[in-house]
Order: structure tokens, then C-alpha cells, then sequence
């Protein structure tokens, strides 16, 4: 659509807003929005010059902008509304979504919360990107996926790793058919989280140790990703069938700590998954690996919040090993945030909802159904508790610049 002055009908800009100030919207998410604004102000600016970039932003894609946040701690919101230029904090959800009318809400709060939010927003006409996983419980995650269904507004779950360059690479090369007859998906996923673990070495509640709040641990925190991962690399051949293991083998809390999972997709491509809350962060903890009769790609340190990694592909008659070329300097949140607020524009401009978004959130809600039926299958460790373990937490690089207290350490990094 096209207005009067020749311009695209999208806005200009995609207001934001978060319920949930926690670490992943401090430290990964609004850097993400903050990078993806960035860069489409500086494309418009390289393809237009500065005289022309009001109307270039909005021939192209809508600049996301964050206008409000909210939180149960003030402190926490009134943080992450002061590192955003022109964001507020709110007493609370309601008076937000009444207040600053929003395009799109980014739901970060604690799992058993995330239904109350996503309806919220869902009856306001706002758009939801919720993370994962979709709720502690499968009730709950149902109905939140029926009001969104209800209100018809577009609705997603928040896999960032979607949008990794690496992971897109990985698609891609699949898709090309460079990997002949993909046979397996290989993940390993892990991190350490003791029952204190803190993201920046200050007081903190690891709500994901909780089984009311978190309604599960590494398996349900971690597994969605990789779940997701599998079928968006193989070109939507999702999981099917699958089996899981828990463990409760080093943290002294009453959530797993570790998991393995095994799976099939509809089309016989074998999945198989590790994941731990148990696994010091010095130790390789991150890795894919797609097999196919051709070849074998190799990334190593893609999985997680952060650019950056490795490609490799082995040949399969040779069994030379190549690297694959992927920009390591973009953030899978910031390609999220910048796709789904194009999205959200499209929708606004008239599309339908289907068609704006490849992942509908009903095909999500499948693999979480797959995922707790799973782990609600797995027989309990007979092992006795565990003793608490004490592990060196590895010392977190600094960002030149970057206040010292507000360092994101590396423990607990997922």
C-alpha cells in the first residue's frame, strides 16, 4: 500500500514496550532493539542521504523505538526505561497498554506469567513477541495461544535463535540441498546455574529453580530452542516423536539440571538434544551439528543470546574442513526485533496475520505440548540429592566503557 506522497502506508516507526525487566530484556533484548534502530536509520541514510531518510524509513522497514516498560520491581523497570531514549516505566500492565498504546509487547516475565500479559495485550489489539517456553504449564499455554487466536493479532514465541547468521547459514545451505540427505540434528545446549546464580553479581531471584514459576528446568528452559531449531533449519520438518531423560545430578534444587532428548521429525531426520543447568561455562557447552550424506555443518557458539561463533563445513568424500562465511558482528535479537516490528507493520497495513509471520504460534504450541508430554513421560532419577557444588564462575569480559557493576557475567550465559 502506498499513500499520497508515494510513500509505503507502514509507520515510520514499531512502538515497543516490555513487561519483565529482567537480565534477558536488560541485557539482550533492548540492545537488540537499540541495534536494530540503529541500522536501519544507517541504511536509509547510505541509500537516500540524510535529506531523504524520513521517507526512506518508511519505504522500507518501521524503526522500533521503546516507549514504555513494566515491572513488579520499579527499580528494575525504571533501569531498563533509562537506558532507552524517551521510555517510561509503569505502575503496571494495564496502565501501560491504556497509556502509551503500543504496537508490539515483549513479554519477559517469569514462565507462570506470561498468560496474564500475553491476554492483556492480546484484548488491547496489541501484538505479543512471548518468550519462551510459551508457559510453565501446557493449560496455560493454550489459553494463551486461543486469545491471541480470538483477538486476531499477530502472536509469536520469542526464538531469537532463529535469527542467528550462522543458523541462517545453516538453513540455507540445507535448503540448497549442499548437504545431500540431511540424516541427523545434533545440539548440545548447556550452561551453569547454581541456585544462587546471579547475572551481574548482585542480589537475584532464579525464579528458573522454581518448579511453580519456571514449571520445570534445564529441559523446559532450554529444549525449546533446540525443538524450534530443528524444524526451522530443515525447512519446516518439525520434531514429532519424542523421548526425554532428566537428571538431578549437581544442583540441590527441585527442578532438573540437566536432560537428554531424543526425537524424530515427520520426515525421519533424527534430533537429538543435551541440555544442562550443570555444565561450567569454561567447559564447550554450545553446539549444532546437521548431518547429511554429503556433508556435515559444524557450528560451534552460535547457540545462545550473543553474535558471534564459528561455521564449519566437512566434506563428506573428503573430509575437509570449511569455514563458512556468516556476519558474526549482528545480533539474533536485534534480526527478531527488526523482522517482527516489520510484521507487525504488515499487519497493520492490511495483511492477515498468517501471512506476516512463517511461525504460526499454534505450531509452536504443538512442539511445547511434544516437549512436557516428553519430560512428563521421563521416570525420576533414583540418584540421592545432590550435595551443593561449588564452581569457579568465569571472570566476565569487559565492555570498554561499561560500568563495572553492570557487567553481564558470563555464568548462566544462555
Amino acid at each position: 500500500m502506498v499513500n499520497a506522497d508515494g510513500w509505503a502506508a507502514a509507520p515510520a516507526e514499531c512502538r515497543w514496550a516490555v513487561a519483565g525487566c529482567g537480565w534477558v530484556a536488560r541485557d539482550h533484548f533492548l540492545p537488540g532493539l537499540l541495534e536494530a534502530a540503529a541500522g536501519l536509520v544507517k541504511d536509509a541514510r547510505d541509500r537516500h542521504g540524510s535529506h531523504g531518510i524520513e521517507g526512506a524509513v518508511r519505504a522500507s522497514a518501521p524503526v522500533p523505538r521503546l516507549v514504555a516498560v513494566t515491572d513488579r520491581d520499579p527499580a528494575a523497570a525504571d533501569l531498563l526505561a533509562g537506558r532507552a531514549p524517551g521510555a517510561r516505566a509503569s505502575a503496571g500492565l494495564a496502565e501501560l497498554l491504556a497509556a502509551y498504546r503500543p504496537d508490539a509487547l515483549y513479554v519477559a516475565t517469569p514462565n507462570h506469567a506470561h498468560r496474564p500479559a500475553v491476554e492483556a495485550a492480546a484484548a488491547a489489539g496489541v501484538a505479543v513477541l512471548c518468550e519462551k517456553p510459551l508457559a510453565a504449564d501446557l493449560g496455560e499455554a493454550e489459553h494463551l495461544v486461543a486469545a491471541c487466536r480470538r483477538a486476531g493479532v499477530l502472536a509469536a514465541t520469542a526464538f531469537d535463535q532463529r535469527f542467528h547468521p550462522a543458523h541462517r547459514a545453516v538453513r540455507d545451505a540445507v535448503a540448497a540441498g549442499e548437504l545431500g540427505t540431511v540424516t541427523a540434528v545434533r545440539i548440545t545446549y548447556c550452561c551453569w546455574l547454581p541456585p544462587a546464580w546471579s547475572p551481574d553479581g548482585r542480589p537475584y531471584d532464579n525464579w528458573r529453580a522454581d518448579p511453580a514459576r519456571a514449571g520445570g528446568g534445564a529441559a523446559l528452559d532450554l529444549a525449546p530452542h533446540g525443538l524450534d531449531l530443528v524444524g526451522v533449519l530443515l525447512g519446516g520438518d518439525d520434531v514429532a516423536e519424542l523421548t526425554a531423560l532428566v537428571q538431578h545430578r549437581v544442583h540441590p534444587y527441585p527442578v532438573d539440571d540437566g536432560a537428554v532428548l531424543t526425537g524424530r521429525t515427520g520426515g525421519d531426520v533424527l534430533a537429538t538434544l543435551h541440555l544442562a543447568y550443570n555444565t561450567p561455562d569454561a567447559l564447550p557447552r554450545r553446539r549444532l551439528e546437521v548431518v547429511g550424506t554429503r556433508g556435515q555443518l559444524t557450528a560451534t557458539d552460535t547457540l545462545g543470546q550473543d553474535a558471534g561463533g564459528m561455521l564449519l563445513r566437512t566434506d563428506a568424500r573428503t573430509g575437509d574442513h570449511v569455514p563458512v562465511p556468516f556476519d558474526t558482528r549482528v545480533s539474533p535479537f536485534a534480526e527478531q526485533v527488526r523482522e517482527f516490528s516489520a510484521a507487525v507493520a504488515t499487519v497493520r497495513g492490511g495483511t492477515p496475520v498468517e501471512r506476516a509471520w512463517p511461525w504460526p504460534l499454534r505450531r509452536d504450541l504443538a512442539l511445547h505440548r511434544l516437549l512436557l508430554e516428553a519430560l512428563s513421560r521421563a521416570a525420576p532419577s533414583s540418584a540421592p540429592p545432590p550435595a551443593p557444588v561449588r564452581t569457579p564462575a568465569r571472570t566476565p569480559a569487559r565492555t570498554p566503557g561499561r560500568r563495572p557493576d553492570l557487567a553481564t557475567a558470563e555464568e548462566g550465559r544462555r
